[in-house]
């Protein structure tokens, strides 16, 4: 009868087989496609139920003649706001839902905030909000829904100065916003 191996034999065979398994699939799968990350960012939608999805490969540039320093800058044209910091390197960029009524171009101040929930003009529970603004008698400010949702179309001639931001979004505006902080809006 042939004698038979030790068990730390097989026990070797078997984890060098396992390992040279184990490389191949490796080998295999570092030729494959691989995914990027891309930056997602809302767009603004006129439908209650319509979720932000698009993608862009790099931020949007913080526009020219926005100012310089540490500021928020909001573009009506393209419905995107920028957080400035001290360096004038855009730290967060962001598409919004704007209200119905727009501030003109120019610079702003934070003038108040108010973290704790309360109903919008549109009829929907917001929160953090960021107030700059007033245009034709009515308070232009960002805020978010408490529940994340985009804004629902408004009513005809229904006056909206609330410039909703996505939740995450909402977040970073308060924590940058503090009184005194300049907002620019440019066209």
């Amino acid at each position: 009868m042939p004698a038979r191996p030790p068990s730390w034999a097989w026990v070797s065979g078997l984890t060098l087989g396992a390992i040279a398994a184990v490389s191949v699939l490796a080998v295999q799968a570092d030729q494959g496609p691989h995914p990027t990350a891309a930056v997602t960012s809302p767009s603004p939608s006129a439908s209650a139920d319509a979720k932000p999805t698009p993608k862009e490969t790099a931020p949007a540039p913080v526009p020219d003649g926005s100012g310089t320093g540490r500021r928020i800058v909001y573009s009506l044209g393209q419905d995107r706001v920028w957080l400035v910091d001290a360096s004038d390197a855009a730290r967060r960029t962001f598409t919004v839902w704007p209200g119905t009524v727009d501030p003109d171009p120019g610079r702003y101040t934070v003038g108040s905030r108010s973290e704790a929930a309360t109903t919008g003009s549109d009829g929907v529970r917001i929160e953090r909000i960021v107030y700059f603004a007033q245009e034709d008698g009515v308070s232009v400010a960002f805020s978010n829904a408490v529940d994340g949702s985009s804004p629902p179309p408004p009513a005809s001639g229904t006056k909206t100065g609330g410039i909703r931001l996505q939740k995450a979004d909402g977040a970073a505006v308060w924590a940058f916003a503090t009184s005194g902080t300049e907002v620019t809006v440019v066209g």
